[in-house]
């Protein structure tokens, strides 16, 4: 699950994607207002860690920005003012959290989870599809109440198809969604397949349906149709 971190503080920045990273994250970086714009415009994030303070423009108005254009991330701001202003302004604007620092990075994570949480399975850490319960926090998977043994992009996808249970999602969203946008296209995508390939045979071999299904040109959905 991608995450993108708008923050002009290269030290913190590392720091914040090395610990999320070890959460299961991918994370991407904007040093500054125009690259997190361009970031922004090319793509879709479980949740934007924003600075308020940046260098060529301010964080305020990049979710400003994020809202107009009816952008769906979650926003969680961070940010040295820790003003009752500055935070009513930012959930006002419609941030979903807001964070002063210095916080510590296990707090920052369980707040990025609970956004995403919120955002993506209604506020429960229990995701579900027939047989299949995937617990958001454990990070587990379990068909029939036992446990399937999945790598790390495979919870991901599995994760993505369910909270996305019954609607097309093509390729190049997947790629959005899940993969660095460091990765060739092409190449990404033949990595996709063999993901899927693999979950779909480890879900099957625990008995579960096969629910995973390809539309010829138009990507993937899970549905028991």
């Amino acid at each position: 699950m991608k995450l993108l971190v708008i923050e002009d503080e290269k030290d913190l920045s590392d720091s914040i994607c090395t610990y999320l990273g070890k959460e299961q994250f991918i994370c991407e970086t904007a040093y500054d207002y125009r690259t997190a714009i361009e970031k922004i415009n090319s793509g879709e994030f479980a949740c934007i860690i924003l600075d308020i303070m940046l260098p060529y423009g301010s964080g305020m108005d990049l979710l400003r920005t994020l809202k107009k254009e009816g952008k769906t991330d979650g926003v969680l701001i961070i940010s040295a003012k820790n003003s009752l202003e500055d935070k009513i302004k930012g959930l006002q604007i419609g941030a979903d959290d807001y964070l002063a620092k210095p916080f510590h990075l296990s707090e920052l994570a369980a707040r990025v989870n609970a956004i995403i949480r919120r955002k993506m399975h209604g506020g429960n850490n229990i995701v579900s599809f027939n047989e299949i319960r995937i617990d958001t926090l454990a990070k587990e998977t379990a068909i029939k109440n036992e446990r399937v043994e999945l790598t790390r992009k495979e919870y991901e996808l599995l994760l993505y198809f369910i909270s996305n249970q019954r609607r097309v999602i093509s390729k190049n969203a997947l790629i959005a969604h899940l993969w660095s946008d460091e990765m060739g296209t092409g190449e990404s995508i033949d990595f996709i397949y063999t993901h899927i390939k693999n979950l779909r045979k480890k879900l099957q071999e625990k008995g579960c349906g096969d629910y995973i299904k390809s539309i010829y040109g138009m990507g993937y959905k899970l549905t028991d149709q």
